[in-house]
Formats: C-alpha cells, sequence, structure tokens
C-alpha cells in the first residue's frame, strides 16, 4: 500500500546557521521535487520572517520548523535561569512558526543535547518531573500561537533523559497536555530501538512529523535501515504527515562537531537530497 505522505529536505544539509542567504536553496529544494523544507532556528534574529514567507510561496513549498537545543537551551537545569532561556528562544520559535503558518515546532526541547551523563535514579526523578512541568508551561504557550510541539527522542550519546520511543510516550503522557505530540528520528532510532515497527506503532497518532537518514547519517536507501520495518509501521498508524531527510554536512565546522561528522558522507550534498528523496518516493509507493 503506497503512503499518503509529503517530503522534506533539512538546510541543515547544506549548511548552517539558517540566515538570509539560505533561502538561495529554496528552488533547488523545488527542483528535486520536495514539498517542504525544514528550517533549523539556531538563532532566531537570523529569520527574516517576510524574506522567509515570500521565497516559500515563490517556490510552492512548505516549511517545518526545527529548534536547535544547546546548553543555555536546557529545561531540566537546576538554574532557572536557564529554563527561561529557553521558554524566551521557544517563544521566538513560536512566533516564526505562527507567522509562516508552520503548525508545529519540533525538536528535543526537554534538555540540553549532549547532556549524556549516568546519574542516580533520583536525579533521573528529579530531571524528569522538572522536563515535564516546564514542557507543560511550554506545551500551553505553543497552543496560544495556535500551535503542537514535536518532541524528539535522541540516541543515548546525545542524551541521557529520552532514547526511546516507549519513553517519549510516557513524557507525553506525563505532560498531558493536547498540543504535546512526536517526532521520529530514524538516525537515533537505529541506535536504540530493538524494534522500528514497534517504536512506530507506540507512537501512533501522536506522531507528527518523522525525519530519516541512513543508519550512517547518509542517503537513505545506501545503509542498513530496515525501511521495510517503517513502511508497516507508518501503514499501520495511518501516518499521513512529511518524511524529511536530516543530516549534515562537514564543510560547516562548528556544526560536524556537535554531530561527530568528521568526513565527508557522499560525493555531494546535491546528490545527497537527489537520490534520497529519488529512494523515498519509490519506497512509499511501492
Amino acid at each position: 500500500m503506497a503512503l499518503d505522505v509529503k517530503f522534506a529536505v533539512s538546510t541543515w544539509l547544506w549548511t548552517s546557521p539558517f540566515n538570509k542567504e539560505t533561502v538561495a536553496l529554496f528552488p533547488k529544494i523545488k527542483s528535486y521535487g520536495y514539498d517542504s523544507v525544514e528550517i533549523p532556528v539556531e538563532d532566531p534574529a537570523l529569520i527574516d520572517i517576510d524574506l522567509v514567507k515570500n521565497a516559500l510561496a515563490d517556490n510552492g513549498l512548505s516549511p517545518i520548523i526545527c529548534g536547535a537545543f544547546g546548553p543555555t537551551r536546557d529545561l531540566t537545569h537546576e538554574d532557572p535561569h536557564y529554563h527561561q532561556t529557553c521558554f524566551d528562544y521557544l517563544d521566538a520559535c513560536f512566533h516564526i512558526a505562527s507567522e509562516l503558518s508552520a503548525g508545529f515546532v519540533a525538536g528535543p526541547m526537554y534538555s540540553a543535547v549532549g547532556k549524556a551523563r549516568l546519574v542516580s535514579p533520583e536525579q533521573k526523578k528529579i530531571e524528569w518531573n522538572r522536563a515535564v512541568t516546564n514542557l507543560q508551561k511550554v506545551s500551553k504557550r505553543a497552543g496560544e500561537f495556535g500551535l503542537e510541539i514535536a518532541i524528539e527522542t535522541l540516541n543515548r550519546f546525545e542524551t541521557d533523559l529520552i532514547n526511546t520511543a516507549e519513553e517519549l510516550m510516557q513524557l507525553i503522557h506525563d505532560i498531558n497536555e493536547p498540543q504535546a505530540k512526536a517526532i521520529l528520528d530514524g538516525f537515533h532510532m537505529n541506535i536504540e530501538e530493538p524494534d522500528i515497527e514497534a517504536a512506530i506503532r507506540r507512537a501512533g497518532d501522536k506522531l507528527i512529523h518523522v525525519q530519516v537518514s541512513e543508519n550512517y547519517r547518509g542517503t537513505p536507501g545506501t545503509g542498513q535501515t530496515n525501511w521495510a520495518a517503517w513502511k508497516r509501521g507508518l501503514e499501520a498508524i495511518n501516518y499521513s504527515g512529511t518524511i524529511s531527510i536530516e543530516s549534515f554536512t562537514p564543510n560547516v565546522k562548528e556544526l560536524a562537531g556537535a554531530v561527530c561528522i568528521w568526513k565527508p558522507l557522499v560525493p555531494s550534498q546535491d546528490g545527497f537530497a537527489k537520490e534520497g528523496l529519488e529512494f523515498l518516493k519509490k519506497w512509499a509507493a511501492d
């Protein structure tokens, strides 16, 4: 059965951070056959909303807004000042998403990316409760903008709080706000999930966005990802959202260092985008 989905690609595949120059990628992205573009908001001040809105309209692309959560944006930190920094940042992301009619803001917004430690059960509970309390506030705030949040799991090397779909669904259950939804990223799932199909089924109707690359962050269809399991899982929950390619370039040193990409994964980032989409469209249609 064919999947009724749309396809997107993150501008992180080519560059970082997103700024006024990044919209120059939009015609190329559209020419490859994409429906949407993922806009990573590293610094909200660099996003020219009117410029982006016009570029999206000119190229017939829809936006997906993704957050970036560095050390200062940590809702589990013991210092409430870090929480406020994250609230302010998410407010800016909500404003951008609302103005661009994006529908939701996605990302691992519960904690700072890279905060991965072996902590006691007692400390884990404290930080879990902080994440729940603060994401209840974030969910309500998203609702004021008419938006949802898509909370992302990360692998064990990038966070110690939420690694699996089961943990993510427990977090969403504990948040208990209608705006709190899920995003699943195939790269992290290939590390953490023993059963891809079961993880997707577990997310169920809370799943509003999907990101994919290969198990090694490379072009979809060139690695060890169990694409048949992905298809069965998405079919089972009647997923009809967007499937987005997210990977990175080693040419942007700061970003490459953060995601540990030390060498080119492909001969060409353009080739990555074109060939990845060709594979995904055939896979979704079969």
